[in-house]
């Protein structure tokens, strides 16, 4: 066992995602001494007790009984974006650290105090992007660091998952259809994780965006199924992304960057190949020519990264996120979406 455990509560609700993965997470994580759960529905308690045990040490409907009663170190909040902003300031009051399933929000200017609170009060602000600790994510942000891109020219995204989800009533029927309470669609729910690997691995901001966001599928949802955005970064390259719901099951994803001196491809599912997710290239002495990335597939996926968010509570390593690289890519995506309503170019 780590020299320093830390009690935990995890807040959630009706429709609360990931919630399995989290329990598991818990369970497994060293630094976790004990788990406190939150629920107003009451209904994951089953499911917390059927998975964490004994470490499940109370649970609540409210709040305020919660927060009166235990002294969590750290809050993983698990809940529909529109209710996530007043219960995140509210553990923020009791010095509470923050995992927060994104987007938590449905503007940024919610999340913008919280984010400006946590730093007063210095506490991590964290946000679900797991795919920031891939092994494969982590070799391609040393290469470009070391100068393999060399400067950056352009960069092409693009994460597409299922459209079989959005046929079924269920869906419909939860806050994930709906813009009013989870902020946006696609692009906020899943191509949020490839546009932060983006920004993360060439160190560049974007400043600009344009595009088109709409339902394509032909579902009467109240998201976008579909969004194509165009940005400029912040050395004045441009890159484009697609991000929708179009296959029958899985993902198609990739992150493609060109530079003045070679570039670089990433993807976790490229045309349903997986067994090479990274491979880059350089145009200048000494050229190696294409190469493969042939380095650990493993850690991956919200266990390690609940387990580093935790270690990061505890002061054992760097938060692996920022509550500031959190609000940078919201920013990007809300000003998306009014350049999307307007037919303008919005500034990020």
């Amino acid at each position: 066992m780590p020299e320093s455990t830390i009690p935990i509560a995890l807040v959630t609700g009706k429709g609360g995602p990931h919630l399995d993965a989290y329990f598991a997470a818990l369970k497994t994580s060293p630094d976790c001494e004990e788990v406190v759960l939150c629920d107003e529905s009451g209904d994951s308690f089953a499911k917390a007790k059927e998975i964490l045990g004994e470490k499940l040490s109370a649970v609540f409907k409210d709040l305020d009984r919660m927060l009166a009663t235990a002294n969590p170190v750290l809050a993983m909040v698990s809940m529909e974006a529109v209710q996530a902003p007043p219960v995140i300031a509210q553990l923020l009051e009791a010095d509470c650290h923050i995992f927060a399933e994104k987007p938590a929000c449905i503007r940024a200017e919610d999340l913008a105090p919280l984010v400006k609170k946590a730093e007063e009060k210095n506490l991590h602000l964290m946000f679900a992007l797991a795919n920031r600790i891939t092994p494969a994510v982590l070799k391609m942000r040393q290469l470009i660091k070391e100068g393999v891109l060399g400067e950056l020219y352009g960069a092409e995204i693009h994460l597409v998952a299922d459209q079989t989800r959005l046929t079924r009533s269920s869906y419909h029927e939860s806050w994930f259809a709906d813009r009013e309470r989870a902020g946006g669609g696609h692009l906020i729910w899943l191509g949020i994780h490839w546009l932060d690997l983006a920004m993360l691995s060439t160190g560049r901001t974007i400043t600009d965006v344009s595009g088109f966001a709409g339902i394509v599928g032909g579902q009467d949802l109240k998201i976008e199924d579909s969004a194509a955005m165009t940005m400029r970064f912040d050395n004045g390259a441009f890159g484009t992304m697609h991000s929708g719901y179009y296959l029958d099951r899985g993902y198609h994803s990739h992150l493609r960057l060109w530079g003045s001196k070679g570039w670089i491809e990433y993807g976790e599912h490229l045309g349903g190949r997986t067994d090479v997710p990274l491979r880059w290239y350089r145009n200048e002495a000494p050229n190696e020519g294409v190469i493969d990335y042939d380095g650990p597939m493993e850690p991956k996926g919200y266990t390690p990264w609940v387990h580093q968010c935790i270690k990061a509570c505890t002061g054992e390593v760097e938060a692996p996120i920022s509550g500031q690289d959190a609000l940078r890519v919201l920013k990007t995506i809300f000003a998306f979406y009014e350049a999307a309503e307007s037919g303008e170019r919005v500034s990020v």
